[in-house]
């Protein structure tokens, strides 16, 4: 007999977010049954297909390209370049290592958002925000020092999935305006939050 996934596991084995995975479902492109509690359920059969097909996609949202934009993220944001950044400096080595893991979360959040119809990805937008904010209030950091640190990493992984998309060929203006669209829309939310939860924890403090 067949062996049923939850989406985070299906998620895990396909290598991308979530929210992609349910994407997918959603479009037809992998197919699902949901449980009586209304939640999702794959195959194993059919998630180690998808693995394994070609994706003829107008966008590269393969688990491929998930897989290269992580890696160019990771060189973009190596000691390195993270040593010239102010910010950084102040941190002890736990923190830091937290911070270049944040990363992979930015990475996963906004694959998600670029592949996926939005629902439940403001929330998701907001739950990265306060996740920077407070990271900055427990090492130490001013709210503009926090900002200046995740702008570093939106940096980093923006710049990854325009190479991804630039590398797949993509040459369609509506899809690139879309792009565009979708990640500022989704850092405009994660620095807001970012700001806000910043005030509310100084004005708790008084």
């Amino acid at each position: 007999m067949d062996e049923w996934l939850s989406l985070s596991k299906a998620a895990q084995q396909l290598g991308v977010h979530p929210s992609t995975v349910r994407a997918w479902a959603d479009h037809g492109y992998l197919p699902s049954q949901r449980t009586q509690g209304g939640h999702r359920r794959f195959r194993r059969s059919d998630v180690e297909l998808r693995m394994h097909t070609h994706w003829e996609s107008a966008t590269p949202e393969a688990p491929s390209v998930y897989a290269n934009v992580l890696r160019n993220t990771r060189v973009q944001i190596s000691e390195s370049n993270l040593e010239s950044e102010n910010w950084y400096r102040k941190m002890d080595n736990d923190a830091r290592e937290q911070y270049r893991l944040s990363g992979r979360s930015l990475v996963q959040g906004l694959i998600g958002h670029l592949t996926s119809n939005g629902d439940g990805l403001d929330a998701e937008a907001r739950s990265l925000g306060y996740e920077y904010a407070s990271r900055g209030q427990r090492v130490g950091l001013s709210s503009v020092e926090a900002a200046h640190a995740f702008q570093f990493f939106r940096t980093a992984v923006m710049d990854a999935i325009l190479s991804a998309y630039e590398n797949a060929d993509v040459r369609s203006p509506q899809i690139w305006s879309e792009l565009f669209r979708k990640m500022n829309s989704f850092s405009d939310i994660i620095i807001i939050t970012l700001l806000d939860t910043y005030e509310a924890i100084q004005h708790s403090s008084h």
